[in-house]
């Protein structure tokens, strides 16, 4: 077990350059190299433990993988083989839900699995609307658990209205309709728009779907789509890390170098403005996706609700408990029941985490309550979630602290810490 220990920072005003590439669109330009028939190029490629093993699994399924001077040129096979042993998605969800997406609509047989975190994540909410279609997938807890068993082919054209907004999902389902051998088109609609990085990147490579009303049509490939040609930009997710310590540190500044400018993705950002931070967003290309740099600069802080957008919000919320617990007054989170099945329970590790550091905060079913206070020194627990791991490594910033088992951290963000000792000492 990794344990962490995060000095209290003095004040700073840091440019950074190196945040990790973006996440989820690094998973998604490995799995969607696979839609092609042509040699795709990915640039700053994201060498974290999750997004490698998406890169491993799209090998499993035939591809041939060149890594050359920092650049990958994938070359998808001609038919997806079955490959002979476990599929492993690692501590990653979004691998997973993805991958049976679009493994339901290949011919043969898969099994994913994960470590012991994603093996206790919920997969029912994409395994179920795949077999409504055709798909044979089974697992643990009859489907809902993996390790998850996929026979892949012959899936039929839906019109889906998930009852959550969930990228996941959505792509998910979209990548089966996509590689589908239907003539029909499928359609997919969700209570609000959710980080919609599929839709625009198949779309660049040339797959038919549109957008509009609030319902997504797809049609299937009648040939394979466009290779990529992409330089991943820096994951606005990762970056918030920062944004959040110079929030919350007096007299602080920070310049996020060339991050993804998505507006699915800043909205965390977006509520440090309204809690009443400084931020200016510096837009310099939008060839695939906006891209460029973020300025956030320490102000007073007051409380906000959080109800809204939450979907925009997930991955963020938990950095952006530190920030409320800076805040003069009682900020709330609302409508995130979603956050109880990521890495961990969020909401309930949020909490418990605060009432260690001195701050008080109140568990709900779909969120909590958190007052603003004083830190105290701490120890806590990051439950095996890199963004718990990274939360409470910023709220030490206030106090000086200790996290456990830190290990995590490697699985989206491995230069964390090194980033973070730019602004403390961290041992």
């Amino acid at each position: 077990m990794n344990i962490l220990h995060v000095s209290k920072a003095a004040s700073f005003d840091l440019q950074i350059s190196n945040i990790a590439p973006d996440k989820s669109i690094s998973h998604r330009c490995a799995l969607f190299s696979l839609l092609s028939d042509k040699t795709s190029i990915v640039r700053n490629y994201l060498r974290a433990e999750d997004t490698l093993c998406t890169l491993n699994i799209v090998k499993s399924l035939g591809a041939e993988v060149k890594d050359e001077s920092g650049i990958l040129y994938i070359t998808p096979p001609s038919c997806i083989i079955e490959p002979p042993s476990i599929l492993d998605c690692g501590n990653s969800g979004t691998a997973m839900r993805l991958f049976m997406g679009f493994l339901s609509s290949c011919s043969g047989f898969f099994v994913l699995h994960g470590d012991k975190y994603l093996a206790n994540r919920p997969m029912k909410r994409v395994a179920e609307p795949l077999r409504n279609i055709g798909a044979k997938i089974d697992g643990r807890k009859k489907g809902d658990l993996s390790p998850i068993c996929i026979r892949g082919g012959g899936l039929k054209s839906f019109d889906y209205k998930s009852p959550i907004s969930s990228a996941q999902v959505k792509s998910a389902l979209i990548l089966s309709a996509v590689n589908s051998k239907n003539d029909m088109p499928s359609i997919f609609s969700e209570p609000e728009l959710s980080r919609d990085h599929t839709e625009k990147m198949l779309k660049g490579m040339g797959a038919d779907i549109r957008c509009e009303s609030g319902k997504i049509t797809v049609y299937p490939n009648k040939k394979p789509l466009q290779p990529l040609d992409i330089t991943i930009p820096a994951d606005p997710s990762s970056a918030f890390f920062f944004a959040a310590a110079a929030a919350v540190t007096p007299n602080s500044k920070v310049t996020l170098k060339n991050v993804l400018l998505n507006k699915t993705r800043i909205e965390a950002y977006k509520i440090l403005q309204k809690m009443g931070a400084k931020v200016e967003f510096v837009k310099k290309d939008e060839k695939y996706e906006n891209i460029g740099d973020i300025i956030v600069q320490h102000a007073p802080l007051k409380a906000v609700e959080v109800s809204e957008n939450i979907s925009w919000l997930i991955d963020e919320l938990p950095a952006l408990s530190i920030v409320f617990a800076h805040a003069q007054g009682i900020s709330s989170v609302k409508n995130a029941k979603e956050l109880r099945v990521k890495e961990s329970d969020r909401i309930s590790a949020v909490v418990q985490n605060l009432k260690l550091c001195g701050i008080e905060a109140a568990e709900k079913e779909d969120g909590y309550n958190i007052k603003g206070g004083e830190f105290k020194s701490f120890k806590v627990q990051s439950f095996g979630d890199h963004r718990i791991a990274m939360s409470f490594a910023i709220a030490a910033l206030a106090c000086g602290g200790v996290i456990e088992d830190t290990e995590c951290i490697n699985t989206s963000f491995p230069n964390f810490i090194d980033i973070l000792s730019k602004l403390t000492r961290v041992e």
